[in-house]
């Protein structure tokens, strides 16, 4: 005897009003979550709760809330973006509304017109993500958001069967790929409008801080750990050794004893001699947005480079700056010498370079003053230079804390340090022995991504070293880094000290996560490096210079034959694809149903264009003057065309046999 197990129930499918439902809170959700970034936590947190609320009303069949719950619920919404913001005017609480807007019209959908109000509001928020982010990975995630709103904007319309949740995924899709041409011709060619969209300031690409006018013991290897881009450079031709990749920043001559700053001292034009010979390298700087104004070149720019819309300055101690911190992308060409002499005939008031606090760090005072006792000044930079050397000095980003007496205590008792340590404590022994010095901070190297060949110079590049006055020579440079860490001149920071792994995740570094090297993890970067530094070059900086310069040469290329048939091959290609595409579109199921009614037009029965199949088949049952066998089979055709049509979908491969056949009785 055979004994049957009970079948598994299968899973009923969701109605059609929950499934658009929840797919358009999906679609919602998608939209808010990068503005969760910048909204304050309140307001994050009553949007998760209200679709979610909204989501249980969905799947368990309940009511909506009435009015009376909803009203005094968003007029603290508005109260609380009063406090949180001191207005209901701009950028910010402007954004915060529309995003509260959007989660309350959840809970007060009553009819099909409230759908469209909130999948169009949504396309409005997608916009205002723009605002405070213009990265790739933003785009990428707005355009996600669009295609889960045109799907859910696409369920909406269909009125009888649905199709599966793949298919609406593929013509939202469909729909994305053919606006895209058009897109893109507009970005190019549709004027640019010079400043931030509609007059925001641009927080996507907002100012980041970086060096500083003032250098104490911990801040450059506070910015050691920071992966942030300061600039990329891209040389036209091979680039110099990377122990030569000293970009100059603030000069620092003045130390209070804890600090070195800029002083405010006065130069004449003898000050700004500058001589260059040797080998030119010629590159361009693309400068990330900065809260300061210092602009970076290789020493030593050979002229001082120009910026569109903004005037230079080059100070006395050759620092280059703009008149005011730029708040988008800066490129900017250079010409620079690595073989220069600066000031080589004198300074003026050689007394500022060997000032030093009084009471401070006795210790070194005194060292250098022994130094003197040596005549040439360059032997008294190599003594120094040699105690680094040999007196078991270390190079570290984690340097102990130092007193009062900094230079003294770095010297004789923790002799560990970072780039900032060993700067400001050779500059004191070279003041105290006699010689001119001072301080001058940038950064140092670069990493260079074989991917697309541009240089990136990241916050953990920044360094500091020395510049010291020598007769006959001028200002000359020296870094006591490299007397301690040579490999972090040669090589980068990462090859003197252990950095952190990425994440924090000490143990991933036996995975091959190191950032640099031949491991995946420093390939995917340079991958993403390259692809990130595109769409900087041609979308975010995009500006209206280089529209002219792009929208001139498409002029001076759609001149002459060669357009012309380029553009009439493109219309022949385009009209063929249209045709087949259009062939392809036509179901055959459909294609024998116009067959059938040109047939039975031509015995008078021609269908009304207002006339249903089944209609229609019955006017064609009652013609007399037809055939028995031509009228049946007209009726039969008809009936299982209907079927067909209106019926629910269910899958008959004999159909268009059958059809067919059916066509082939009606004469």
């Amino acid at each position: 005897m055979k004994t049957g197990a009970s079948a598994t129930p299968r899973p009923q499918r969701m109605p059609r009003d929950k499934a658009d439902t929840i797919l358009l809170l999906v679609s919602a959700l998608l939209v808010l979550l990068p503005h969760a970034r910048h909204l304050p936590p309140w307001i994050s947190l009553l949007c998760g709760a209200i679709l979610s609320w909204r989501a249980a009303i969905t799947l368990r069949g309940k009511r909506m809330p009435s009015s009376l719950v909803l009203l005094p619920v968003a007029a603290l919404s508005m109260i609380g973006v009063q406090a949180s913001y001191q207005t209901l005017l701009g950028r910010d609480a402007g954004v915060a509304m529309l995003v509260l807007l959007v989660a309350f019209k959840m809970l007060e959908m009553h009819a099909r017109r409230d759908l469209f109000v909130v999948i169009f509001l949504c396309y409005f928020l997608v916009l205002t993500n723009f605002f405070y982010s213009q990265s790739i990975f933003t785009a990428l995630l707005m355009v996600l958001s669009v295609l889960a709103l045109l799907t859910t904007q696409l369920s909406f319309q269909f009125t009888g069967a649905v199709p599966p949740l793949r298919t609406r995924l593929l013509m939202g899709a469909r729909m994305l790929a053919l606006a895209a041409p058009l897109a893109l011709l507009m970005f190019v060619v549709f004027p640019r409008i010079q400043g931030p969209l509609w007059g925001a300031s641009n927080s996507g690409a907002g100012g980041k801080s970086g060096l500083s006018d003032q250098m104490a013991p911990g801040q450059m290897s506070s910015l050691a750990l920071s992966d942030e881009p300061v600039f990329r450079v891209r040389f036209d031709g091979r680039p110099p050794e990377q122990a030569t990749l000293y970009w100059r920043g603030p000069v620092l001559d003045a130390f209070d004893g804890l600090t070195w700053s800029r002083g405010a001292g006065r130069a004449s034009s003898r000050d700004m001699r500058l001589s260059v010979g040797g080998p030119a390298f010629d590159y361009e700087v693309t400068l990330e947005p900065s809260s300061s104004r210092w602009v970076f070149a290789l020493e030593m720019p050979g002229r001082v480079p120009a910026f569109p819309g903004r005037a230079t300055r080059v100070s006395p101690q050759f620092e280059l700056s703009v008149d005011s911190p730029p708040s988008g992308r800066v490129r900017y060409r250079v010409r620079s010498h690595l073989d220069y002499a600066l000031q080589r005939d004198g300074v003026d008031d050689p007394g500022r370079w060997l000032l030093l606090p009084y009471g401070f760090n006795p210790r070194a005072l005194q060292a250098g003053l022994a130094l003197r006792r040596e005549s040439d000044p360059a032997r008294r930079v190599e003594a120094v230079l040699r105690r680094f050397r040999e007196q078991g000095y270390s190079y570290t980003l984690e340097p102990p804390l130092l007193g009062r007496h900094t230079v003294d205590e770095f010297l004789y008792q923790t002799r560990a340090g970072f780039c900032e340590h060993y700067a400001g404590a050779f500059v004191f022994l070279m003041r105290a022995a006699g010689v001119p010095s001072r301080v001058v901070t940038g950064y140092q190297g670069g990493e260079t991504n074989p991917f697309d060949g541009v240089m990136t110079v990241r916050q953990s590049d920044a360094h500091a070293w020395a510049e010291v006055w020598l007769a006959g020579r001028g200002w000359v440079r020296v870094d006591p880094t490299a007397a301690v860490a040579p490999e972090r001149v040669r090589r980068g920071l990462s090859a003197a000290v252990r950095l952190p792994a990425p994440f924090g995740i000490e143990a991933l570094r036996g995975l091959g996560l190191e950032a640099g090297g031949d491991a995946w993890f420093g390939q995917l970067r340079n991958a993403f490096g390259a692809v990130n530094n595109g769409w900087n070059q041609w979308v975010l900086n995009y500006t209206p210079e280089r529209q002219r310069n792009v929208v001139g040469s498409l002029q001076a290329g759609l001149r002459g034959w060669p357009f012309v048939a380029l553009l009439t091959s493109a219309g022949i290609l385009l009209l063929l694809y249209g045709i087949l595409v259009r062939r392809k579109a036509i179901d055959p199921i459909e294609a024998l149903y116009s067959v059938l009614c040109k047939r039975l037009g031509q015995h008078g029965l021609a269908r009304a264009a207002d006339e249903g199949p089944t209609a229609y088949a019955a006017r064609v049952a009652a013609a007399s003057h037809l055939a028995s066998p031509t009228r049946d089979a007209a009726a039969e055709f008809l009936r299982r065309y209907s079927a067909w049509r209106y019926a629910p979908i269910q899958a008959d491969p004999r159909l268009a046999a059958t059809l067919k056949s059916l066509l082939s009785q009606v004469r």
